[in-house]
């Protein structure tokens, strides 16, 4: 007897797809909490090596603070106007600061592949543009989930 596939897998991208369609997107939204325990969203550049979220955030930000004291976050990176095109990639658990705060551009090992990633993504440039104002975020997901509605059959 053959079961049949739930939809949520069907439609989960393969590691392939969601790498490419990270490194493709410019925006994701990203959810911190207050200590209120209010949700806050609000959008970033950001870029994916492959394993992290790298976020370039500005240090005098309600998201910086809030990550300061519970560094638990969600990534999501999302598109699709109708229905059958939604896509989307859903990254959460907790960030790490990398880097100097404000990044001013200190040699840093660890940074020069985003930092090379970004300024390239963003800015056409072979070097990161400093500006003393925001700073690093890394989120090395421990949870992943995704969703592709093109690969559902017309009608589903």
């Amino acid at each position: 007897m053959t079961v049949a596939q739930r939809r949520g897998r069907r439609i989960m991208m393969t590691d392939e797809e969601r790498d490419a369609y990270l490194t493709r997107q410019r925006t994701c939204r990203v959810a911190t909490v207050s200590p209120e325990g209010m949700p806050h969203i609000g959008a970033l550049w950001f870029v994916w090596d492959g394993t992290s979220v790298w976020l370039y955030s500005l240090t005098r930000s309600r998201r910086w603070a809030q990550l300061r004291r519970d560094p638990r976050a969600a990534v999501v990176v999302d598109d699709g106007t109708e229905y059958g095109e939604l896509r989307g990639v859903e990254l959460s658990g907790e960030v790490s600061f990398v880097g100097e705060v404000p990044r001013a551009g200190r040699v840093c090992a660890e940074l020069d592949a985003p930092e090379r990633l970004f300024a390239s993504k963003y800015f056409g440039l072979d070097s990161m543009p400093y500006d003393d104002r925001h700073a690093w975020l890394r989120l090395t997901p421990q949870a992943v989930r995704s969703w592709d509605f093109t690969k559902l059959p017309a009608g589903e």
